[in-house]
């Protein structure tokens, strides 16, 4: 039998899982008698559920950012959150919900519990866009006249009103009249209505003509969203989420500006989990993916760390974990690429097309931040969709410029984009690209470069004339760069360096595995032996003299005729 104060136990229970046995005997009027014991209790993840009420009484992980939020809704009044999907958005707004609730109980054992006194109860408006298809016409409206009218059964309607906007209005004024207190409208994926149709060319009938369904789309949520300014008396707080933001194509240019905290350093961990909580919650987990896959648990959190890691939301520079798929990870005991496979970014692939950039042309360089922060109205620069979708994210930042880096998160994003931005690039008739990055990962390790030369011919042939067709020799080095570009990201489950920069010159690509080194030198329309010399003559391969690995240094040749290689010579040095 062991004493110990009630309020403690709680809190360990809840932190180490527990199992808790409480004998209630009358020992003295301030104790009770526990008896512990230390059978692991299972963690559950909240995979798919974004529902705060069902996580907290059904015993789900949760790691508390109650203290953000109380920061959040006591320091102002209209914010706008970008975060990529599947990153945690939904479960913030239901967390909020059940606050502005002031469902008490809930938040007992959270930070909030301490900080909160009061406990009010307001008429909250939660609008959730998520599981629609909006490339369906008249999609949109249907959703918002569910929810007005929905709302108007609850506190009247007036039917001078005729305007979803006016009608919206209309009920915040009549909520706060009978409630006594100021409304809370939480929109959650308020850009999903736009994202579903950008750059489809769907129409829809308006009258006498037809108009994209985006342009009518936009239209209507600028119209609904205006109602913020007007009803500013009846609010509290107001939270918009979504993937992106579109700034400068009128949705937000009828009602005050949010106040955006998507690169807030005071929020930056509001969706997502830390290195910090990585490690102080996920303890157990860790050490049993570990123990799976035969690792250390240092190897294994370092392996999570390249997986799922690498999100930055301000200058800070703090590391987010994406959540969705590290408890994926812990749940089925493997690392696989869950958070990509669960969506796939068409509307970016569509932008891609339109530009004249390509992505290694985007990746690995400094931006100053109106460049990537803000939607412009143009498909001709896709960089901040990119970024706000999190296909890329800040991995650098220099004060004395306030410019950042940007390259892909992590190896799950990058393996996954750079696969389908090169299928649509490249468009191999290939059935299966991710059965030919294998056996290339399976060369590499072999140290095989004739079977390198092999697979590198095959692809490239596969590819259609008409994709590698280009007007001027410019644009012939471009396709060629590109397309090396993409076919070595493809193959970066290793550490793959393209155009790295040395003392005397910029090698065309490193590939590094545990045995072997392939330093490669590739030209367009020339000779084997010329890009054997230029390795040679340019010392490419020092910084591997006193290495371990076996070093392969290769001149390959790409044809503009041909569409493949046309030349492939190699030195191994042992």
């Amino acid at each position: 039998m062991i004493f110990f104060d009630l309020a403690c136990i709680l809190r360990a229970n809840c932190c180490n899982r527990i199992f808790m046995t409480v004998v209630f005997l009358p020992y003295s009027m301030n104790s009770f008698i526990f008896v512990l014991s230390t059978t692991p209790r299972i963690m559950k993840y909240p995979i798919g559920i974004q529902s705060f009420e069902q996580l907290i009484e059904d015993g789900y992980v949760y790691v508390d950012k109650t203290a953000l939020i109380y920061n959040l809704v006591t320091t102002g009044k209209i914010y706008f959150l970008c975060r990529p999907r599947r990153f945690g958005k939904s479960l913030l707004v239901s967390t909020l919900k059940n606050y502005f609730l002031g469902r008490k109980e809930l938040f007992r054992n959270l930070a909030i519990g301490k900080l909160e006194t009061k406990w009010l109860e307001y008429p909250i408006f939660h609008i959730d866009f998520n599981g629609n298809n909006f490339t369906e016409a008249g999609t949109l409206e249907r959703k918002i006249e569910g929810y007005v009218s929905t709302w108007e059964d609850i506190y009247g309607k007036d039917t001078r009103w005729q305007n979803l906007g006016d009608r919206f209005a209309h009920v915040l004024k009549q909520a706060h009249a009978q409630c006594g207190r100021r409304c809370v409208v939480l929109i959650d994926e308020y850009d999903k209505p736009i994202l579903d149709v950008l750059d489809t060319d769907l129409k829809v009938n308006d009258g006498n003509q037809e108009i994209l369904i985006e342009d009518r789309n936009r239209e209507i949520l600028k119209g609904f969203y205006s109602v913020f300014k007007a009803a500013d008396e009846d609010l509290q707080f107001v939270l918009l989420t979504g993937v992106t933001k579109f700034s400068q194509v009128s949705v937000f240019s009828g009602f005050n500006q949010p106040a955006d905290i998507s690169m807030d350093s005071r929020y930056e961990a509001i969706c997502g989990i830390t290195q910090q909580e990585l490690e102080q919650h996920f303890a157990r987990p860790i050490q049993e993916l570990a123990d799976t896959n035969g690792t250390s648990t240092e190897e294994m959190i370092n392996m999570l760390k390249l997986q799922y890691d690498g999100y930055h939301f301000s200058e800070r520079m703090t590391d987010i974990y994406n959540p969705f798929s590290l408890l994926n990870a812990f749940a089925s005991g493997s690392l696989r690429d869950f958070w990509f496979s669960s969506g796939t970014p068409t509307y970016l692939i569509r932008l891609m097309s339109h530009t004249d950039e390509n992505l290694d042309e985007l990746t690995g360089r400094y931006y100053d931040p109106q460049e990537f922060i803000d939607y412009k109205a143009s498909v001709e620069k896709p960089l901040p969709m990119i970024y706000q979708s999190g296909y890329l994210t800040i991995k650098d930042y220099k004060p004395r410029r306030g410019t950042f880096m940007l390259d892909f998160p992590n190896n799950e994003v990058k393996k996954g984009f750079v696969s389908l931005v090169a299928a649509d690039y490249l468009k191999p008739r290939q059935e299966s690209v991710n059965g030919w990055i294998q056996d290339v990962i399976d060369a590499l390790e072999d140290g095989d470069t004739e079977m390198l030369r092999k697979l590198f011919t095959s692809f490239l042939s596969d590819i259609p004339y008409s994709m590698r067709r280009k007007e001027d020799e410019r644009e012939r080095e471009r396709y060629f760069h590109y397309t090396f570009y993409l076919i070595f990201r493809l193959v970066s489950v290793y550490t793959v360096y393209t155009e790295k920069q040395q003392s005397e010159g910029r090698v065309d690509c490193i590939v590094e595995t545990p045995d072997h080194v392939y330093i490669f030198e590739f030209k367009l329309d020339g000779s084997a032996d010329e890009a054997l010399q230029q390795i040679e003559e340019r010392g490419y391969a020092r910084p591997y003299v006193a290495d371990h690995r076996c070093l392969h240094k290769v001149g390959a040749v790409f044809s503009s005729q041909t569409g493949t290689i046309s030349d492939w010579k190699e030195i191994v040095s042992m």
